[in-house]
């Protein structure tokens, strides 16, 4: 459906088949010891086959929360860009777009052309994805409202497309969903009017695994992704033989435990029936207990909260100051919303969850700078948030960031960000759901192990759209926006066996004429059954 270029790649490295690309890649990395202050490096070089399956499937999203702005916004989007639909403003005319994705609005450097400029490719040109138009929607909702007039309730988008909407959202009616009231605010009880029968909380993950089987058979679909975009929660208590292990979390469901939350129900029954799920909020959904069982069926998850303004732009901002030496003492962040996300947010316990999301995300651009920072040091990080209805689904985030500089000095910087909070969180949402069907297309082996394994369930690859991304035990988590970019765009070129883009740029740096010898040689050199043929060495 897509006019946008496709990548082909011409290399002995690469091949193409009507069900496959396969490719032979070189991974290389970098293992460092200290010894006696002394940083011992030793690159080391892995072969890999990486296969990505050509044929994208018929996609279904099931939204926890479709009534929501953030829900009605989506759903808007993708039937706006389908139709192809414009209208008038007082600013002339807008068009429908996917600007905000990154799948879909970015794009990515391929290398140089004949003459020496650089060429660039859309993001979704480099590997088969799902159009974003072939999407078929489908969630649930503790408000009865059709999409409409959620829509209407909303006030994100200009009337001009409601009413071109609007025919087309009417018949779109969430289903019931579940209502424990001791998770969310007590102001959100007069919304909350399209509950699943009253019964045990097993009876609830049976409920919500039916209504999965039922919109998969009914549209036809290979393949449903659930994504949370429902009120915050607060944390549930983590308690050894509650929710600690697989086992004992669907005991614990069995049981009726009342410190299950409805999203780790939503969670269980999405991974029970093979569906990936993603939390797009930042309670703790992901007890140890749903991970455990995330990890024994082999179903992907991903979270947690859409990282779409104050965060990314933190995320971007403290980087640059770490990794230019300066050394951030003072981060104060205060944010001011009126939609209904605000309004659950101004609940001490929800706040508290969305307070923990914000405040870890400078930790490891921190952690990176040994000279800046001592063991166990950070900066001073306060986040404020306050429910002001009239400001909307406009939020304000301000931000103050001081800095101590060269020899006692002192630097502050200070942003006002004015961002339409769904029309920044809903592309976020193509995003997350898109990257994560193509993971289950991505197949990888090597010598080591021959046979073809998928990647670790806990999809880090998607930590870009996330504000307090879930790693696996054991493995760094990385905030700073610049890397978790580069690690989609890396992984995606990867795939065509292309290598990682450096930004070295040599050939702008050195006499042309030293590459004519040096470097073609080692392009494009054969591997067989991941081995180089030339006899390289392998380490």
């Amino acid at each position: 459906m897509s006019s946008k270029p496709v990548v082909f790649v011409d290399s002995p490295n690469v091949r193409y088949s009507d069900t496959l690309i396969e490719a032979d890649y070189e991974y290389a990395k970098t293992t460092v010891t200290i010894e006696n202050e002394k940083y011992v490096c030793k690159p080391t070089t892995s072969v890999l086959q990486i296969r990505t399956e050509r044929r994208v499937p018929k996609l279904g999203v099931m939204l926890v929360g479709w009534g929501g702005n953030n829900g009605s916004t989506v759903t808007a989007a993708i039937l706006a860009n389908k139709h192809k639909l414009s209208w008038q403003t007082k600013d002339g005319l807008n068009t429908a777009n996917w600007f905000g994705s990154i799948t879909q609005s970015s794009t990515v450097r391929l290398g140089l052309d004949s003459n020496g400029q650089d060429v660039y490719a859309p993001m979704n040109s480099l590997v088969p994805m799902v159009h974003p138009d072939d999407v078929v929607v489908d969630g649930w909702d503790i408000s009865s409202m059709n999409l409409a007039d959620a829509m209407e309730r909303a006030k994100v988008l200009d009337w001009g497309l409601q009413t071109q909407l609007r025919p087309l959202m009417e018949q779109m009616k969430p289903r019931p969903s579940i209502y424990f009231p001791e998770f969310i605010a007590a102001n959100q009880a007069e919304r909350a009017n399209n509950l699943i029968p009253t019964g045990s909380k097993q009876e609830a993950v049976d409920h919500i695994r039916r209504d999965i089987r039922d919109f998969k058979q009914a549209q036809g679909l290979d393949q449903v992704i659930i994504l949370w975009t429902a009120n915050t929660e607060r944390f549930s208590e983590i308690l050894p033989g509650l929710n600690d292990t697989a086992d004992n979390l669907l005991a614990s469901i069995q049981k009726n435990a009342a410190e299950i939350s409805p999203s780790t129900i939503f969670a269980v029954a999405s991974i029970l029936e093979g569906c990936t799920y993603i939390n797009g909020s930042p309670q703790n959904t992901f007890v140890p207990g749903c991970i455990d069982l995330a990890e024994k069926k082999r179903v992907f998850i991903a979270g947690d909260d859409f990282k779409s303004g104050q965060t990314k732009l933190k995320s971007v901002l403290v980087d640059f100051l770490v990794s230019a030496g300066i050394k951030p003492v003072s981060i104060v962040s205060y944010n001011h919303l009126g939609n209904n996300d605000g309004y659950n947010l101004s609940a001490p316990q929800q706040f508290r969850s969305k307070e923990i999301s914000k405040s870890n995300v400078v930790d490891d651009m921190v952690q990176s700078n040994s000279i800046l920072y001592g063991k166990d040091e950070k900066p001073d990080h306060c986040v404020v948030i306050k429910y002001v209805p009239y400001v909307g689904d406009s939020k304000r985030a301000l931000d103050e960031y001081t800095s101590e500089i060269m020899l006692g000095g002192h630097n502050t910087i200070s942003i006002h960000n004015t961002c339409e909070d769904s029309l920044l969180a809903s592309p976020l949402i193509l995003d997350l759901v898109l990257l994560a069907e193509l993971s289950t297309r991505i197949q990888f082996s090597s010598s080591s192990v021959p046979e073809f394994v998928q990647f670790h369930p806990i999809l880090t690859m998607l930590s870009y759209l996330c504000k307090a991304p879930l790693v696996p035990t054991g493995t760094p988590v990385v905030n700073a926006l610049a890397r978790q970019r580069s690690c989609i765009e890396n992984i995606l070129r990867a795939c065509l066996s292309l290598p990682p883009e450096n930004s070295m740029s040599l050939e702008h740096k050195l006499p042309a004429n030293i590459f004519q010898d040096a470097i073609k040689p080692l392009v494009n050199k054969p591997m067989a059954n991941g081995k180089l043929v030339n006899g390289d060495r392998i380490m």
